[in-house]
């Protein structure tokens, strides 16, 4: 990163490095597949008629290297407007939503990952070369036998306990300060596994 990448890596996140890609300023992006839809739309993208892409490169042969997530609607419990938000979630990913953005942006712009049958419909396939490469890769994804090696937990880099957004937040910052020079992979490593181990003991998980 600090020979290849682009300047205050630590700083830049997915709309940063989104802003840099599409405006010709990175070579390579390693990220999620919606970012497709943003970089192959010629109204936001400077480079959406250069573009190629391929999988993530991965450690064994044979493993698909996936990150499947979501940016999932929840409707908390102290909500006094619950079956509003209910009805906004289905309209926000029903067939009707999807017809509406294609008809005032375009297919290509259309939300990805959000309904299976956009993946079969002509006119996406069309406007997106990308459609079938990213469906494949969420159908695909094998968050039971995502690592190189077999782990204890299920799941693609992320773990579903209540600890793991402090300790993922404390391994950003260890990796910030190696990005800028502060200190060594291996340090920040060994900080970032002690961490971890003292979070997991204090909150009553076994050793």
């Amino acid at each position: 990163m600090s020979k290849y990448g682009p300047p205050n890596a630590d700083r830049n996140g997915f709309n940063e490095n989104l802003a840099l890609f599409s405006d010709g300023h990175c070579g390579i992006w390693i990220d999620a597949t919606v970012a497709a839809g943003m970089l192959f739309d010629p109204k936001r993208s400077k480079v959406s008629a250069q573009l190629g892409y391929a999988p993530a490169p991965v450690a064994a042969a044979g493993k698909s290297g996936a990150w499947l997530w979501s940016w999932a609607l929840a409707i908390p419990k102290s909500s006094p407007h619950q079956k509003e938000a209910r009805q906004f979630i289905f309209w926000a990913t029903s067939r009707a939503y999807i017809q509406s953005v294609a008809n005032n942006r375009g297919w290509i712009a259309v939300p990805p990952g959000t309904r299976k049958s956009t993946y079969a419909n002509e006119n996406y396939l069309k406007a997106a070369p990308f459609a079938g490469f990213v469906a494949n890769a969420i159908e695909n994804a094998d968050s039971a036998d995502a690592g190189a090696a077999p782990t204890p937990d299920i799941g693609i880099q992320y773990v579903s306990i209540p600890e793991f957004q402090v300790i993922a937040d404390h391994v950003g910052l260890e990796i910030a300060k190696v990005l800028r020079g502060e200190q060594t992979v291996e340090k920040a490593l060994k900080r970032s596994q002690n961490f971890a181990t003292d979070k997991m003991l204090r909150s009553g998980y076994a050793p």
